[in-house]
């Protein structure tokens, strides 16, 4: 799909191990992590303590089954296993006792002030990441118990506690650092990671699913802010639910498509596409075929691709496959080159501020322009008995294209590269800079011929998918 990594890690590194330990040693000697004796579910046939997510039951609050001991993915409520009615152990389905054992907690009480300051005063977290935090805000927030009984996981770092390890909620967002210490060094410069985590203008922006607002907007803050050792967060961005023709997807059931299917049959952009526009990141959004169709045929096709070939197909054929020189540059041209500047100041303040789906609806609008600029200048019917109206044309309708190949590389890749190819332009699309949006092609460079870039799809196709 386009998708590449700068790093993959896991929190299974010793870089991991490492520091997780370290930030539990921090909060102890700062008097945030005491321990306490915890009543907790445990198996008597499995002869274990049971932790968070061994445990499933009736939710008390919505009545859903298989609720977790930690959250009910029905309603979204987060609950604690003694709320959970008729438990029962997920292994072997034996109800569970309750016994007293030892765990060490977070003092997250203490930060119920500082985290309301600064979930209120920051612009940077997405709508529903503040209405969410904001909420939980409105009651009390609990201590929170961070080790669990488990055989597997980071080892608290007490010679009392052996047999529990730091509990997933805790280390896991930890795994960012660690894994950004470990692309610095992979990077050749150790000191890399700090321009994310301990410079002033450091900056960490986080792309979650809805459903662990809870732990990147509460829990990971307050450890942070306890540390005190490396910056907050500067954004959280918490994209909603993807539903299927309106129903919740499911393997399961079969009512599903996997990546690996589509991509059989189809190109990966156009799917890039559908899911950047119909997805606000603040809002579900939903996949439907007909949809889908619509927009590749509609919008990628007869917008996007229509005006990038009938530039270049033009182009080639009346100026012998070079960009042309242009005339005189009269107001209505200089409008184009307006919009270019206008549509690269809003597709990158667009991005910025990760509205996706309006940022692409941007570049789309520019094709558009295009589109009605060709419609009106008509140099197909001017090359004849005004020439150098219909160079200035294409000229700059050339500019368009240019500049869309990089306004569009962050967000359709494949399509961004054959533009910048039939362009023949140097290098990779992929490896260009936002200001040179701008920089015009010049006259008399030669470009390759080109080919319609996006295929429009019929009912039939798609039918035998449904």
């Amino acid at each position: 799909m386009g998708c590449s990594l700068d790093k993959f890690g896991r929190t299974t590194s010793q870089t991991h191990y490492t520091l997780t330990q370290e930030f539990f040693n921090r909060l102890l000697d700062k008097g945030y992590v005491y321990k306490a004796n915890y009543k907790q579910q445990y198996c008597s046939k499995c002869n274990r303590f049971l932790p968070d997510r061994y445990i499933q039951g009736t939710c008390p609050r919505c009545g859903g089954e298989k609720a977790r001991g930690d959250a009910c993915e029905v309603c979204g409520s987060y609950l604690k296993p003694s709320e959970l009615k008729d438990p029962y152990c997920v292994s072997c389905r034996t109800k569970p006792e309750i016994r007293e054992t030892t765990h060490w907690f977070f003092k997250l009480s203490v930060f119920q002030t500082f985290l309301k300051e600064w979930i209120s005063n920051n612009e940077e977290l997405s709508p529903n990441v503040k209405n969410y935090a904001s909420q939980w805000l409105k009651g009390d927030l609990n201590d929170w118990c961070i080790t669990r009984d488990l055989s597997w996981g980071v080892p608290v770092p007490l010679e009392e506690a052996d047999g529990k390890v730091i509990y997933v909620w805790f280390d896991a967002p930890i795994g960012y650092l660690s894994s950004t210490v470990d692309w610095a060094e992979s990077s050749g410069d150790k000191e890399k990671w700090k321009s994310f985590w301990k410079e002033d203008e450091g900056r960490m922006i986080h792309f979650i699913g809805k459903d662990i607002i809870y732990h990147h907007a509460i829990f990971w803050p307050a450890l942070l802010k306890a540390h005190g050792g490396y910056n907050l967060p500067h954004k959280i961005i918490a994209g909603e639910y993807l539903t299927l023709e309106r129903k919740k997807m499911s393997k399961s059931r079969g009512w599903v498509i996997n990546v690996d299917e589509y991509l059989k049959k189809y190109d990966p952009d156009p799917l890039r596409y559908y899911l950047i526009v119909v997805s606000p990141l603040n809002k579900d959004a939903d996949f439907s075929w007909d949809e889908y169709i619509r927009r590749n045929n509609d919008e990628l096709a007869d917008i996007l691709g229509n005006f990038i070939h009938r530039s270049l197909i033009f182009t080639s054929r009346f100026f012998n496959e070079k960009i042309p020189k242009p005339g005189k540059i009269k107001e209505n041209d200089k409008e184009i080159l307006q919009a270019i500047k206008k549509t690269k100041k809003e597709v990158g303040d667009l991005i910025e501020s990760c509205d996706f789906h309006r940022a692409l609806r941007k570049i789309i609008e520019l094709a558009a322009v295009g589109n009605r600029y060709l419609n009106n200048k008509e140099p197909w019917k001017t090359i004849k008995k005004d020439p150098e109206n219909a160079a200035t044309t294409l000229y700059l309708a050339d500019q368009i294209v240019k500049s869309i190949s990089i306004l569009l590389e962050p967000f359709l890749p494949f399509s961004a590269e054959k533009i910048w190819t039939f362009l023949n332009l140097s290098d990779s699309v992929h490896n260009q800079k936002w200001k040179d949006i701008e920089k015009p092609v010049p006259p008399n460079h030669a470009i390759n011929v080109s080919t319609p870039i996006f295929k429009k799809i019929n009912l039939d196709q798609i039918n035998e998918k449904r």
